[in-house]
């Protein structure tokens, strides 16, 4: 059987070989790299069970596939036991098995993966949330260092999430202001009454509440960087008043006849459309291009591909540290699901995932149920497919169906089983079982 199974799958791309025991299997597994193992559970001398445990202890990221005839619920539980990624049952169709050697196959890229990012978090330094190895970081990275390096003021755009603080902090410890103070500003926070005071400071009875003299931001940050976070909302009569402070680097505290020197660099944050505002009449033309000399548009989480991975490792690794629990990392299982994701809040909401997964795992390793519900379901119900014709994705489902059915009995019905084997939680199978049942 070996070498006819050899020969289909050489046909089908493939590079394989084949022994016919399970001890020159291992001999051979131990001096040349392979990416995935196929063993059946009846073989000479050791059997395909002993064997996937031998592999386990000395080669923990390679996958095994068992086959087996002898489909019995104890057979199946026995090499799940003894560290099996997938089971298979005689008889089987070709396409079954490349489905399940592919499957293995990118199970242990990805653990690779994982493995190399554990260590790239644990090697880096600075840059937090910047973390990242896709173009669109890297290419963020490089506009920084040149905004760093100069002294002009930012405007910093992007979606909710992207870490446009994180950004601003960035800038603000690269440059030649990094020993003075970062102060930041919620413009959205505050009441108008409030703002023009929060920035400016007070004099004391200036206003009815004003018992003290109080300096503002601006004084606060001298020398260095002061951070205005949402800066689309200030009110219309306080942007001339902002715009005079940083043209003449000067402020005027409420209530004062007098100015003081404000040495600061502006960094201001927005999630909203500002040119759409000035156009609208909403924001002061003026101030939006002398906030915007310099501008930072910050990629979101979706277009920044694997670094989902990177970022989730580096938060496991401060969140567990945080809670005092042993927790080094996620499987791969989950590790597809964060992929599949769409991130509408980008890494804020990666982080709040991630935080809340640690809180709930009783596992070294985030497994998929400590995942949010959304994360989970988001994996099920977005399947890339290959093809432009909508018709294709009708014999796809049945094909599914037929097949996660055909492995639920393969397993005697017990969905823990069929789950494992599938690579899904139970949950998933649950509603996947439960929706077919209802029909079309």
């Amino acid at each position: 059987m070996g070498k006819m199974m050899v020969d289909r799958l050489l046909r089908r791309g493939f590079e394989a070989v084949a022994r016919q025991a399970g001890e020159e299997a291992l001999a051979l597994l131990l001096s040349e790299e392979f990416d995935v193992v196929v063993t059946d559970v009846r073989m000479p001398g050791m059997t395909g069970l002993d064997l996937c445990t031998r592999i386990v202890n000395h080669r923990p990221d390679l996958p095994v596939v068992v086959i087996t005839a002898f489909g019995s619920l104890d057979t199946a539980i026995a090499a799940i036991r003894a560290g099996a990624h997938d089971f298979v049952h005689k008889p089987f169709e070709i396409e079954e098995l490349i489905l399940r050697i592919e499957g293995a196959a990118r199970y242990r890229a990805l653990h690779a993966e994982l493995v190399r990012l554990r260590q790239t978090v644990a090697d880096s330094e600075g840059w937090s949330e910047l973390l990242g190895d896709s173009p669109p970081i890297w290419r963020l990275r490089e506009l920084l260092a040149k905004v760093a390096a100069s002294d002009a003021s930012v405007l910093v755009s992007g979606e909710t999430g992207t870490g446009k603080e994180v950004a601003a902090r960035a800038i603000h410890a690269h440059s030649a202001r990094r020993q003075a103070p970062f102060v930041v500003l919620d413009c959205s926070a505050l009441p108008a009454t409030l703002l023009e005071s929060e920035l400016f400071g007070h004099v004391r009875g200036a206003f009815t509440d004003a018992r003290a003299e109080r300096k503002g931001l601006f004084v606060q940050a001298a020398g260095g960087t002061l951070f205005l976070d949402e800066v689309g909302e200030l009110p219309l009569d306080l942007q001339p008043k902002l715009l005079r402070a940083l043209q003449e680097r000067r402020v005027r505290p409420v209530g004062s006849d007098s100015e003081v020197a404000a040495d600061v660099r502006v960094i201001a944050a927005t999630n909203r459309d500002l040119e759409a505002a000035v156009d609208e009449g909403r924001f002061r033309p003026d101030l939006f291009y002398r906030l915007e000399v310099l501008h930072v548009a910050l990629p979101p989480l979706r277009s920044r591909g694997r670094d989902v991975l990177l970022l989730a490792q580096h938060f496991v690794k401060r969140f567990a540290a945080r809670s005092d629990k042993h927790v080094v990392g996620f499987s791969a299982p989950v590790a597809e699901r964060l992929l599949a994701y769409t991130w509408p809040g980008n890494v804020r909401e990666l982080m709040n995932c991630i935080e809340r997964s640690v809180a709930l795992t009783s596992y070294e390793q985030l497994v998929v149920d400590d995942l949010p519900e959304r994360v989970r379901d988001f994996h099920e119900e977005h399947v890339l497919v290959t093809g432009s014709d909508p018709e294709e994705l009708v014999p796809l489902e049945e094909v599914e169906r037929r097949y996660v059915l055909r492995v639920l009995d393969a397993s005697g019905g017990n969905k823990t089983i069929a789950a494992r084997v599938l690579g899904l939680d139970r949950k998933t199978l649950h509603r996947k079982l439960e929706r077919w049942a209802q029909g079309p």
